[in-house]
């Protein structure tokens, strides 16, 4: 990433630097990567000056070229793996959830969405050697399901063979905001770059970013095929921003989804995930959790860029995820 400032982009005052920042473009890489009508708006300037702002930004930004395989295999040693701490499950996405990336859980009430948040909000601030990125958490939460108590059982619940930190410290690398609506959650996710530039230089900068759950208050707010098109296009707004800010803070970013269910399959499991294609192409790794016998969870791996499908079984327990 780049290390200049945006008052060096040619054109960009004080003034227009405050409107800017105040909109969520703080680097010159967000400028690089937005678009000309929001960027325009955002710092009150005609969109003709705004194709050149963005212009001058991917040049200094250096994105926007063709690369070849060597140098996108280079930059993709930059991706970390986070550990649920379960080896099947790690198995499963060949070593954890990866940054970079949005990953999504998908499945019914009580088939494990919100433990596997809570899960990875601890896992990400151990240290890398035992599977964590050691850095701080950002959760969304929609449907008020965070608990600091849950927290704290899967702390205590942790059998490393290292000194975990007090409670304390894993609450305090927490940072959790109530989603009231689907505005509120979409201006939620664009000030998630505002927190992270302030810890980024901090010994624990963002590395885990939830929402949990992604379509909840969409679905609330949108019913009906009339506002489809509307809530589509909302959502697929919220999911390039996640994608972006995965990216600039080499983070995991976890969404959580509901699930509905299809009248056409008449055999096998009419259940699919709510979102539609917009959430599908988005989430470049889909999970799809469900119950099985004797309180056990099976997670299964239904899409990736590079890995298999297949399952793997973990159960949920007071300590946290563990092996079934």
């Amino acid at each position: 990433m780049s290390e200049l400032d945006i008052e060096d982009l040619p054109g960009v005052g004080p003034t227009t630097a405050d409107k800017l920042r105040e909109s969520g473009y703080s680097t010159i890489e967000g400028i690089a990567t937005a678009s000309y009508a929001d960027l325009a708006e955002a710092a009150e300037i005609g969109e003709s000056t705004a194709k050149k702002l963005i212009k001058e930004a991917r040049k200094m930004a250096d994105i926007g070229g063709f690369k070849t395989g060597t140098i996108v295999l280079e930059e993709r040693k930059k991706v970390r793996k986070l550990s649920t701490l379960v080896p099947e499950f790690d198995d499963l996405l060949a070593g954890g959830f990866e940054t970079m990336s949005i990953s999504e859980c998908y499945g019914e009430f009580g088939s494990g969405k919100s433990q596997i948040s809570h899960q990875l909000a601890v896992n990400s601030q151990l240290p890398l050697e035992v599977g964590g990125l050691d850095g701080s958490v950002i959760y969304i939460d929609t449907e008020n399901t965070f608990r600091p108590e849950r927290i704290r059982q899967m702390v205590e619940g942790l059998e490393l063979d290292i000194e975990v930190p007090p409670v304390e410290d894993f609450l305090e690398h927490i940072h959790v905001a109530e989603a009231f609506t689907s505005d509120h959650q979409m201006l939620l996710a664009e000030s998630v770059r505002e927190l992270g530039n302030e810890l980024k230089d901090t010994d624990k900068p963002v590395r885990l970013i939830v929402v949990d759950s992604l379509m909840a208050h969409f679905r609330a707010e949108y019913a009906g095929r009339g506002t489809l098109s509307v809530r589509q296009q909302k959502l697929n707004k919220h999911m390039y921003d996640l994608a972006k800010l995965a990216k600039e803070f080499n983070a995991v970013v976890l969404v959580t989804n509901q699930v509905q269910s299809n009248p056409a399959v008449f055999f096998g499991d009419p259940t699919k995930p709510t979102g539609g294609n917009i959430v599908g192409h988005a989430s470049k790794y889909r999970i799809y959790l469900r119950k099985s016998k004797g309180g056990k969870r099976v997670a299964k791996l239904v899409d990736s860029p590079d890995l298999p499908d297949g399952e793997a079984a973990f159960s949920v327990e007071m300590a946290g995820l563990k092996s079934a």
